[in-house]
């Protein structure tokens, strides 16, 4: 029989063991995303409370991501994404000991979270930026479909999942347990890759390669106005599904926090079909429009949890919302990696965390009072509206669909030579 092409990528040997790390670690993500929220609900059951500690995990991100981004592009990628696994095993094991003891209370949670935040902002870049590196160009679109499958599933499906049914035998504390030691088991398999010390031919400050990434951004229309399109869209989504689906689920919905983890389990599946499709068709040849297309409907479908008055509505726009968002990032991580040379790929990494990211804290410091003012429900409909038409304006920027003229082998020389000259 023949290996699905999604699958092809890990007959690399580090490639393999790269995506049994990242899995573990994601299955610690989608623990997190239901143990934090019912954590927080039970301490204060107000979207105020949970709307404090998204701010402190994703203020350390923006703060810290471009110093992820540059030093991924100086340091061995792998011992990189070591030491930000070791930071989320030592911030989930101190959640995990004082919520068991019984003392944990909500300002612990707001100071910790502060270093799974900056975790955060040195994997991210850190990996994104080694998939290259281990990969064959002719093989990239399989492996961003692949890593697209990947997230949903631990993340938005099995994680979820797992972490509803741990908070239902031994209490949220017993899922941050749980969580703690995937990412143990993360860092341990991170350490079976070969190492891969980077090739530099002199030591620059951290501010010029800082300036030389910002230059290379700035000079890429479809790079620059993407960074920022997602800007926009992490503001109006982030909050509002991190923040008010939890709330509805259990004060609106009756729902337990196995329903919840069902709910993220949803948009994994959605992203699972999106990740197998893209990976057997390839590329789409009009990629921008259909990556921003995507988002656009990804961003729109939280209109529907607003309006859910069951708790199977808001599994099935979970699964249209996953589906969306993980086809439009199929579509920008091969077009990174195809596109960006490999020395400044750590930079722009960090550069596309960081002003994607940049608007999210101020999402979640809005959201609650946002909410407690208009309505969760009504917070849920405009969020989803502004931010599905904010985002597909930016489709129509001059320049923006270049890539899609001239074809990519053609863009990838002309970026190649004119950095080369630079």
């Amino acid at each position: 029989m023949t290996m699905p092409r999604i699958l092809r990528p890990l007959r690399i040997r580090d490639f393999a063991v790269l995506y049994f790390g990242l899995t573990t670690a994601l299955l610690g993500d989608g623990i997190y995303l239901v143990a934090i929220a019912w954590q927080v609900y039970e301490l204060s059951n107000a979207p105020t409370a949970l709307s404090l500690v998204g701010v402190a995990t994703t203020v350390p991100l923006v703060v810290f991501v471009l110093v992820g981004g540059v030093v991924s592009d100086r340091a061995d990628r792998r011992k990189v994404m070591i030491g930000a696994d070791l930071a989320r095993v030592v911030a989930f094991g101190l959640i995990a000991g004082l919520s068991l003891t019984g003392s944990l209370e909500l300002w612990h949670l707001i100071a910790i979270v502060v270093l799974y935040g900056v975790g955060e902002a040195f994997f991210g870049p850190a990996f994104a930026a080694i998939v290259p590196d281990i990969v064959p160009t002719d093989r990239l679109v399989e492996a961003n479909s692949l890593n697209q499958l990947m997230r949903p599933l631990a993340q938005r499906l099995a994680g979820p999942a797992l972490g509803g049914g741990v908070i239902a035998l031994a209490g949220s504390g017993g899922a941050f347990a749980v969580a703690a030691g995937l990412f143990a088991v993360s860092a341990a398999a991170l350490l079976l890759m070969e190492p891969r010390p980077l090739a530099r031919a002199a030591e620059r400050s951290f501010r010029r390669e800082v300036r030389e990434g910002f230059r290379f951004v700035r000079s890429q229309v479809w790079i620059w106005w993407t960074l920022v399109a997602g800007c926009v869209t992490m503001l109006f989504f982030w909050g509002p599904y991190e923040v008010l689906i939890p709330y509805l689920v259990k004060n609106e919905l009756g729902g337990s926090a196995g329903d919840l983890g069902l709910i993220f389990a949803s948009g994994g599946v959605g992203a699972i079909v999106a990740s197998v499709a893209i990976a057997q068709r390839g590329l789409p040849r009009r990629h921008i429009t259909f990556m921003y297309t995507a988002w656009a409907l990804g961003s729109l479908t939280i209109v529907v949890y607003g309006f859910s008055t069951a708790l199977w509505q808001a599994m099935a726009a979970s699964l249209v919302e996953g589906a969306c968002f993980a086809a439009g990032m199929i579509v920008w991580g091969t077009l990174l990696h195809r596109l960006v040379p490999p020395g400044l790929l750590g930079r722009v990494e960090g550069f596309d965390w960081l002003v994607s990211v940049a608007l999210v804290p101020a999402s979640f410091a809005l959201t609650g009072p946002v909410a407690e003012l208009v309505g969760p429900e009504e917070t849920l409909v405009g969020a989803g509206v502004l931010g599905g038409l904010g985002t597909l304006l930016f489709l129509f920027l001059p320049g923006m669909r270049d890539t899609e003229r001239v074809g990519l082998a053609a863009a990838a020389a002309h970026i190649r030579t004119a950095n080369h000259m630079h």
